[in-house]
């Protein structure tokens, strides 16, 4: 087929992942991660891979990236790559370059997904007609969501979610977000609920209990958590998924999500039982006269390697059929 090699990207706020389909019906070859910090942009990042997987080059390629897409202009909220979409797809030499959302591409995937990459938290059996939601903390905070069309497809959201502003449930979460908007002038659920806002919560909390600041990144939080010997690193990652136990029920209220809740992105699918016993599905549920009609509402983890690869591979069909 002319339109064979395709390329596969998914391009986050650290990080962009490659992977090509070779031939019709193929299964995707030539899985690598490269560090976004490295190149200076992604024209430079997949010459670098083309160059290391060799072979014959792709003619079309799709990705998913961390960012709202508005036109052909990319400015990357939690990065510093800035491109035009038409230049990239003529340097490549491409009839075409698909950019979606991230998590509209996670969002594409899920009819996909097998049963055994997602674990359950709670609720009942999940509507397969009924709309979908999505969301993930990892570099930012990822929100999207599928709604079902009538002809029995369904139709991804391409929003920006995570940006929301961020509601305190207690009178703790309710200092820290007081104390994060000495910081941001508008502390959205991102600004907590992510890695880096993981590491804001975490100071936050420290400097209201009057502890020493404890310049921690986010993966030394977790491990401190995890090992359950940091009571400051314990706490910080509770709440941190108390907080996202709050966006997700909101999302779910707002999609009328009884087709199910997904959680994707680089943090929570690494924290095991840690989320599974935290107040995440207690607050996700927590919504006063419809917390039943959140307790039927399943909530499923996502442990799939490369989920949106699936994605946009779904979206670069569709667009190639148009």
């Amino acid at each position: 087929m002319h339109d064979y090699p395709r390329l596969l990207g998914d391009i986050g706020g650290t990080n962009a992942r490659f992977a090509i389909i070779r031939r019709r019906g193929g299964q995707l070859e030539e899985l690598r991660t490269l560090s976004g910090a490295d190149y200076s942009g992604p024209r430079e990042a997949i010459e670098a891979y083309l160059e290391v997987v060799g072979g014959e080059r792709p003619r079309v390629g799709a990705f998913g990236i961390a960012n709202p897409i508005e036109g052909d202009r990319i400015n990357m909220t939690n990065h510093t790559w800035d491109f035009s979409i038409d230049e990239l797809r003529r340097q490549l030499g491409w009839s075409h370059a698909l950019f979606v959302n991230d998590f509209t591409a996670l969002a594409l995937s899920l009819p996909f997904l097998p049963a055994e990459e997602l674990r359950q938290l709670g609720g009942e059996q999940r509507d397969a007609r009924r709309a979908i939601a999505v969301l993930g903390p990892g570099t930012g905070l990822g929100v999207s969501g599928l709604l079902p069309a009538p002809d029995g497809s369904f139709l991804p959201i391409e929003g920006e979610g995570g940006h929301v502003t961020l509601a305190a449930v207690t009178a703790e979460e309710a200092a820290v977000i007081d104390k994060a908007s000495e910081i941001f002038p508008h502390v959205s659920a991102e600004r907590l609920i992510s890695g880096p806002g993981l590491v804001t919560l975490h100071e936050s909390l420290a400097a209201i209990r009057r502890l020493p600041s404890p310049c921690l990144d986010a993966p030394g939080i977790v491990a401190g958590a995890l090992e359950g010997a940091d009571t400051l690193a314990f706490d910080s990652l509770t709440m941190f998924c108390a907080m996202l136990g709050t966006v997700a029920g909101n999302l779910a209220l707002t999609l009328g999500a009884k087709g199910g809740v997904f959680i994707g992105g680089g943090i929570v699918p690494r924290l095991g039982e840690f989320f599974a016993r935290s107040p995440f599905r207690r607050r996700f549920e927590k919504k006063g006269r419809f917390q039943a009609y959140m307790a039927s509402i399943p909530v499923f983890v996502i442990h799939s390697p490369y989920p949106a690869f699936t994605g946009v591979a779904v979206a670069l069909e569709s667009a190639l059929r148009a």
